[in-house]
């Protein structure tokens, strides 16, 4: 039986995936952030124990517990647990950067770095990182999020390029809109960080985002899908051999993707304006 360390379990994706992978026949061992996630997931079967980017005793505990837990031989990692801290740029103070690139980036890639030398030694490995079309594409309101992302797609690049001699893959995955509870987790940190009341924009929270991020409603975003649809991606990039860098998903990543290359800058930003 393979194993698969997934990270960010507690819901959405990260879940979505622990359950499609285990039915897949996969070892999966699932991680949180709290430990009363991992005490829900342990109820339901699964092997489960914490793991907080933010702490880097903590990745280093649960790295050492992933690869006990698997008699050392982890087959996959998947860095799916990242946060979202809205609000324009020029509002976000420097410790909303560094709370957030602790956990999306710096935390991520600490995690890999724990685990590659096992990946050498058994001549296997798959690295799975969770960035989205918002790791290529920015939009307002989204600049701390983007940011961590786009810093992701990088060192995946240079990690991928770095590792091209060896037998471990390294791929992104790139979701657009998908069924989950950041929008809902993002609130804390906006209300943390973003002061509304002193910004330059204040109108423009109060009139454009605000009612994006405080909306009373479960209706779906415009071409939101469920996690199952990236659980499928991480499945065949699992499945296969050879699998590529980059998966899209969702039609707002596809379209994003062509014409990001298709069409200049400032044309770019002005499609984005429209959407």
């Amino acid at each position: 039986m393979k194993s698969i360390l997934i990270t960010g379990c507690s819901s959405g994706i990260g879940l979505q995936t622990a359950h499609d992978l285990r039915q897949h026949g996969w070892q999966v061992l699932a991680t949180c952030r709290k430990q009363a996630d991992c005490d829900t997931l342990e109820k339901d079967g699964f092997t489960s124990f914490t793991l907080d980017y933010a702490d880097p005793q903590s990745v280093k505990d649960a790295s050492a517990q992933a690869l006990e837990l698997c008699e050392g031989k982890l087959q996959a990692v998947f860095n799916n647990g990242a946060f979202a801290s809205p609000g324009l740029v020029e509002d976000l103070p420097r410790e909303a950067l560094r709370d957030i690139f602790e956990t999306n980036v710096i935390g991520q890639i600490d995690l890999i770095n724990q685990l590659l030398p096992v990946m050498r030694a058994q001549g296997e490995g798959t690295i799975i990182n969770c960035s989205s079309v918002l790791g290529f594409t920015g939009l307002p309101f989204r600049g701390a999020y983007c940011a961590s992302k786009f810093a992701l797609e990088g060192l995946s690049d240079v990690l991928r390029m770095e590792l091209r001699d060896t037998p471990i893959h390294v791929v992104l995955i790139e979701p657009g809109p998908i069924t989950s509870q950041i929008r809902e987790n993002s609130i804390p940190h906006f209300e943390k960080w973003i002061n509304v009341a002193q910004s330059a924009q204040r109108e423009r929270y109060e009139s454009e985002f605000n009612p994006r991020l405080y909306k009373n409603t479960n209706k779906p975003d415009r071409f939101e899908l469920p996690a199952s649809a990236v659980s499928a991606k991480v499945i065949k990039i699992l499945d296969s051999n050879n699998p590529r860098p980059r998966y899209y998903v969702t039609t707002p990543t596809y379209i994003s993707g062509v014409l990001k290359r298709l069409l200049s800058t400032r044309s770019f930003d002005s499609f984005l304006a429209r959407w």
